[in-house]
């Protein structure tokens, strides 16, 4: 009996040592079977990351128009250069009826503009082409800091243009002839100003520029004593220029958007069709998140927080 038992012990003995040994080795197959499937996706990561990398701009771009836009589109030219060296990008001033009529010619890709393309060109030209806002620009009145004046009514501001008023005692300064700074007529910043300053009022020819050059301007009124003529904002760095209060509102972007100061605009980038490759690139890269730091950094508004808002006119017939 004892024989026959020790006998039943060894074979159950045995049957568990072929079952751990069985279970083992199918572990054993799923852990080897499962690392391929590790290194598999270790060796596609550098694949999805390469695919995420943005695409390098290439070609050229060229751009004319509105000198009140020109400064912020040359800091996004020189970042985006930076990014993508085989890009190649111009920026021209001249002018916002100089921008549209070189876009509408097809001489340039862009053409930027401070006024609606509606205000400049016919109505056949205008039509073909396509607004892109990129923020908003206010513009101030500046005048010498030598005249003692810091804010005016604006039918005072009307008379000085008109010249109705002569002397900037006239309205709280010193003795001293106003001498006004005018922009060529195909400037954009001077439709701008035409309309929500002087209220369609011309102004009177004064010290005439022959060229529609913001920081010429500038200096312009600085070193001439009685001097007044409008910049944007994007130019009121320093105080070389003294920029006139209207009706004691400050020229400021909360002003702005609050509706307070009406002496803005939209910066248009207007293109010949709809905007595609290279030119749709740069459009786009003005007005993402990204880059409004930088607009706000260099004197101009963001469209987003605009409680008031502007329509195109009518095209010219």
């Amino acid at each position: 009996m004892k024989k026959i038992l020790s006998a039943l012990t060894a074979v159950l003995v045995a049957a568990f040592s072929l079952t751990a040994c069985a279970g083992g080795g199918e572990s054993s197959s799923a852990a080897s079977s499962a690392a391929p499937s590790s290194e598999a996706s270790s060796e596609a990561a550098p694949a999805s990351s390469a695919s995420s990398e943005e695409a390098k701009l290439t070609g050229s771009v060229n751009i004319s128009g509105s000198s009140a836009l020109q400064p912020l589109v040359q800091a996004a030219a020189e970042q985006l250069k930076a990014k993508n060296p085989d890009l190649a990008m111009t920026v021209n001033a001249g002018g916002s009826g100089t921008g549209l009529q070189n876009v509408a010619d097809k001489t340039v890709d862009i053409g930027n503009s401070d006024v609606f393309a509606e205000e400049k060109l016919d109505a056949s030209k205008a039509s073909a082409l396509v607004d892109h806002q990129v923020c908003v620009v206010g513009v101030a009145a500046v005048a010498n800091p030598g005249t003692g004046v810091t804010n005016v009514k604006k039918q005072q501001l009307i008379d000085i243009f008109t010249g109705k008023i002569k002397n900037w005692k006239e309205v709280g300064g010193k003795d001293q002839a106003i001498v006004i700074v005018n922009r060529p007529k195909s400037s954009g910043t001077r439709a701008l100003f035409k309309q929500f300053a002087l209220d369609g009022q011309e102004e009177k020819v004064g010290k005439a520029l022959t060229e529609d050059n913001s920081g010429t301007l500038k200096q312009t009124v600085a070193q001439t004593p009685g001097a007044i003529a409008y910049l944007a904002f994007s130019y009121l760095n320093d105080d070389t220029v003294t920029a006139l209060s209207l009706d004691d509102v400050k020229p400021a972007y909360d002003n702005i958007y609050s509706g307070k100061y009406p002496i803005w605009g939209y910066e248009h980038m207007y293109t010949n069709g709809e905007a595609t490759g290279t030119a749709k690139a740069v459009i786009d890269y003005i007005k993402g998140d990204d880059f409004s730091s930088t607009v706000t950094q260099m004197g101009y508004g963001l469209i987003s927080k605009m409680t008031v808002k502007r329509e195109a006119p009518k095209a010219k017939s």
